[in-house]
């Protein structure tokens, strides 16, 4: 017999080894779907020069329904290809967004700093007047 197979979770792992093979299958045919249509699949700016036609800027809320691009980062830029001649738009990042999440980032950064700082502060403050205290009665008792 087969090892483990008295238990009741051998026969679903056979299952599942069986639904791989269709998976697998239908990802081959998709792969070949592509490779048969590369227009398609393939954005032209990937493969091609571009020339930026319009600067990275921010999606707006109409955008970001329409364009699929700008779901990765909230911004955009329009880009046109030197060979194809087709526009389209390319996801992009923000310098100024870029800044501004750095900036809060270090700003939150030097706040947890400051509130840590200020605990080990007063805590040292701790420890030093209870070591006091326990001179002081060390030098009473004698």
């Amino acid at each position: 017999g087969e090892r483990g197979a008295g238990r009741p979770g051998a026969r679903p792992s056979r299952r599942l080894c069986s639904l791989r093979r269709p998976a697998a299958r239908l990802v081959l045919s998709s792969r070949a779907l592509f490779a048969v249509s590369p227009v398609v699949a393939t954005l032209c700016w990937r493969v091609e020069d571009f020339v930026v036609a319009q600067e990275c800027t921010r999606c707006s809320s109409f955008q970001m329904k329409t364009i699929s691009q700008c779901s990765p980062t909230g911004f955009i830029e329009k880009i046109n290809c030197a060979t194809s001649k087709r526009d389209e738009y390319k996801s992009c990042r923000s310098a100024v967004m870029e800044a501004h999440v750095f900036w809060r980032f270090v700003g939150t950064m030097m706040c947890v700093a400051t509130v840590f700082a200020v605990l080990v502060v007063c805590r040292q403050r701790v420890l030093d007047r209870k070591a006091l205290e326990k001179v002081r009665k060390q030098i009473e008792s004698i």
